[in-house]
């Protein structure tokens, strides 16, 4: 590991896999860390994520690298509890799904000499909280930072090799770009399946146990999806509102086109579709970022 103390802020899935991750590769790499939630802190502790400390200032003292796991909407109010204690050098990060928010609310806060780099892990699962983490979650995944102009070529050289050395494949590109990106990749995809669950949970009145009960596959990943944390998902599109609804306008148009089709009955433009849309998946496939296992390498009774 290229730090010596490692802080993260706050315990969830994606903290507790990076604790894990580092004591795959070092053992002797001081992490701390800390939560909002004592019972939070309770679980980590008695897991061994980490030192578990009572607040943030406690946990980032002395530290080399912080580590932002935090929902995206309360990362400027945490940072501002520990500003002011950071010793000179020390690098900031954070693995939020949004950037360009982030940075306008964060670097006023930082003092001079603190480098602020922004990252964002492309990894995890619809599952939260300590007990959620496991040490394999970032190999083969990507990692995107998304540096600031002036930023300290060293410090994003050893960052990129902290999260290379958890198994990441890295990637850097503009916060703009990132947030645009990851509005198709992610965040309107997660609305899509919220909004899809919605309407099945309304149309239970009338199905009564039937939409749970004769869930295919299509549905139930919607509802793997749907199942992530509120909180987070709240904060992604409060923060990334423009590329979110830009996304949602082109996807309306595209299920517009699609309505239009089924209505007259244009099997070719259906069929040309889905054949284009398959091919999205093969790509996918060949890239190395999902599985061609049957049931998406799910066990049976998953």
């Amino acid at each position: 590991m290229p730090y010596n103390h490692i802080a993260l802020i706050g315990l969830g899935l994606i903290s507790a896999s990076i604790a894990l991750s580092i004591r795959r590769k070092d053992k002797n790499t001081k992490i701390t860390g800390t939560s909002r939630s004592l019972e939070t802190r309770k679980k980590a502790d008695e897991l061994g994520i980490c030192e578990v400390r009572d607040n943030p200032v406690e946990a980032v003292k002395g530290a080399d690298l912080i580590i932002l796991c935090v929902p995206v909407g309360a990362m400027a109010s945490v940072v501002q509890e520990f500003a002011a204690t950071l010793k000179p050098g020390v690098t900031v990060t954070d693995v939020g799904s949004v950037k360009a928010a982030v940075i306008a609310k964060i670097i006023p806060i930082l003092p001079t000499g603190i480098d602020f780099i922004p990252g964002h892990p492309l990894a995890g699962t619809e599952n939260s909280g300590p007990e959620s983490g496991f040490a394999t979650l970032f190999d083969n995944r990507w990692c995107i930072l998304t540096p600031l102009k002036g930023c300290s070529s060293e410090a994003l050289k050893r960052l990129r090799f902290f999260w290379e050395g958890l198994g990441a494949r890295v990637d850097e590109m503009d916060a703009e770009h990132h947030d645009l990106v990851l509005a198709v990749t992610s965040h309107v995809p997660h609305l899509i399946a919220y909004t899809m669950v919605g309407v099945a949970d309304d149309l239970a009145n009338i199905t009564k146990s039937e939409v749970i009960n004769y869930s295919a596959a299509g549905f139930r990943d919607f509802t793997r999806i749907a199942a992530s944390d509120p909180t987070m998902w709240r904060d992604v599109f409060l923060n990334n509102k423009d590329a979110s609804l830009e996304i949602l306008g082109r996807f309306s148009e595209e299920l517009t086109s699609l309505q239009r089709a089924v209505r007259r009955g244009d099997g070719e433009l259906l069929f040309d579709y889905f054949t284009r849309t398959r091919e999205v998946r093969r790509r996918i496939l060949e890239a190395g970022q999902d599985t061609d296992a049957p049931n998406f390498g799910r066990e049976k009774n998953d």
